[in-house]
């Protein structure tokens, strides 16, 4: 039996109850068929909490009244319904990833950007160019770094926001090259009123900016196994959004999906909305273009502070995206080895919308499955269930990975990020970050700074003026420490106030292979 929310396609009625599920099968989806057959397994337990699941969402759609607001709704909670039944399936089944077939990907999945055929200078990529589409993941808040509201707001560079950065890019983009290559952001509930009216003053710019919701799924009990959510008006901390796994079929029930293809767009580059690197490269893009390949993920070399992101496989043949959540805790430590696991997922990803639209009108989408345990402030233990977008590499023709330079890698996920990207380490020219060619070393200094520096707003007060680090390797710094103008920092620096302690370091002072601890204050006069 299928997940039954999705309305009658002729009389565009939703069936609320299991009773009325039961009495009119003929009626229900027929797109989510699999999610029954999956649980036909062993035991009623989880058999029992689908049943249950299945009633919560019916009464939850029932209860919206009929109209495009229900029909939207309905849909989301038939596709969480069939994530929800596959994620029973699973824990029935106790399905876990064979360990023993891991093999690292062959030559052949894996491309070095250096080998791809550079276009000429003096040849347009304009053709491919007019055929592209840019998607920026925008669903995050800025929480983490203690700020208010999406994260792309958060300024990060020349009074510069993540939203401005990307709008300059790709405004110069199309202006060079004479070319409409439209900027999509995909928000979550959290980030699109706020997103929404951010991107009004982008309005008299050169440049098509469309926006679209990623789904909002109920968080479910760990206990009851049925939905926190009791209410689709309910708009606290009840729902989440599932991750960026869930962009293919939001931007096909968004109606975005054939907006593009109808418009002539045939490739969508994708990237989070805090990767600095994430440009538009037209090497990777010709190479997409000449050979057929649906699905392009930038992998680079992992480094110690990469250890947990996402690597590539061979997985039967398959390549495939492995997850940190993934690996059994007994390879937990193989899996952050440098040496067997060489690579990492940028996030960057080149995608076919034709193939998405192929994909999702199949149903054919089936990536892993994330459990994402959470603690509510009532001390309730929920799951979200998440999918990753890397992950649908497996269900693309001819998909590769391609070995990037670092360059290309420059995410902002905490205040030592900023500090970087801050810096004299980099140039800003429309909108790119470039590493300044004075630096010595191609590789980045290794940046820890403490718990005062955690939010952006601590941050900022402790520097009169960003350091000079172009010959800098390594910086901790703990503790209440500020910072002078016009200081420069070489070689590895350690900075340690401890508690009731304070630092300062005064203007114009140069730190080369220095530690200081203890209190220092120098007293303007």
């Amino acid at each position: 039996m299928a997940a039954a929310f999705t309305a009658n396609n002729s009389s565009n009625k939703m069936m609320a109850s299991s009773e009325s599920i039961d009495q009119n099968q003929s009626s229900i989806s027929v797109n989510h068929d699999r999610s029954f057959s999956l649980l036909d397994f062993k035991g009623t337990t989880f058999g029992l909490a689908a049943k249950g699941m299945r009633n919560e969402l019916g009464n939850m759609v029932a209860a919206v009244p009929e109209g495009p607001e229900r029909d939207h709704f309905a849909k989301e909670m038939d596709s969480f319904f069939d994530l929800f039944a596959r994620y029973l399936a699973e824990k029935a089944k106790g399905q876990k990833i064979n360990w023993s077939k891991i093999k690292s990907p062959k030559e052949e999945q894996i491309l070095y950007y250096k080998n791809l055929k550079t276009p000429a200078a003096n040849v347009s990529n304009a053709s491919n160019l007019a055929k592209l589409a840019v998607l920026k993941l925008n669903g995050g808040l800025g929480t983490t770094m203690g700020c208010v509201g999406p994260k792309s707001a958060i300024e990060v560079r020349d009074g510069m926001t993540f939203l401005d950065l990307t709008v300059r890019q790709v405004e110069y983009l199309n202006s060079t090259n004479q070319v409409n290559v439209p900027l999509i952001l995909m928000n979550s509930f959290n980030t699109d009123v706020d997103t929404t009216n951010i991107i009004q003053k982008y309005s008299s710019h050169a440049l098509q900016i469309l926006t679209f919701n990623q789904s909002r799924y109920p968080r479910v009990g760990k206990e009851s196994l049925l939905p926190s959510a009791t209410s689709y008006a309910d708009n606290g901390p009840n729902w989440y959004p599932p991750g960026h796994g869930d962009l293919f079929e939001s931007l096909n029930n968004s109606g975005l999906l054939d907006q593009l293809i109808a418009d002539g767009k045939e490739y969508l580059f994708i990237s989070n909305v805090d990767n600095l690197g994430a440009t538009v490269d037209t090497t990777i893009l010709d190479h997409m273009a000449s050979s057929g390949s649906e699905f392009i993920m930038e992998v680079t070399d992992k480094t110690k502070a990469d250890i947990k992101g996402g690597t590539l496989i061979d997985y039967d043949g398959q390549v495939r995206l492995l997850e940190i959540a993934q690996v059994p805790s007994e390879y937990i430590e193989e899996f952050k080895s440098i040496k067997k696991f060489k690579i990492f997922n940028t996030n960057n990803l080149w995608v076919s919308l034709k193939a998405i639209k192929r994909l999702v009108t199949d149903s054919a989408f089936n990536m892993e499955i994330i459990e994402n345990i959470k603690t509510t402030e009532g001390g309730e233990k929920v799951i979200q269930l998440e999918t990753a977008v890397g992950a649908a590499i497996k269900h693309f023709q001819n998909a590769i990975g391609i070995n990037v330079p670092r360059s290309r890698f420059l995410p902002v996920k905490s205040t030592s990020d900023l500090f970087l990207i801050t810096s004299d380490l980099y140039s800003l020219h429309h909108g790119v970050l470039s590493m300044n060619n004075k630096r010595l070393f191609g590789t980045v200094p290794l940046v820890k700074l403490g718990d005062h520096f955690k939010k952006v707003g601590h941050y900022s007060s402790r520097f009169k003026s960003p350091p000079h680090i172009l010959e800098l390797d390594h910086l901790t710094v703990t503790g209440d420490v500020t910072f002078g103008s016009d200081v420069v920092l070489r070689g590895t620096v350690i900075i340690v106030a401890n508690h009731g302690s304070r630092i300062d370091i005064p203007s114009g002072a140069i730190l080369d292979d220095k530690v200081v601890s203890g209190n220092l204050r120098i007293l303007d006069h």
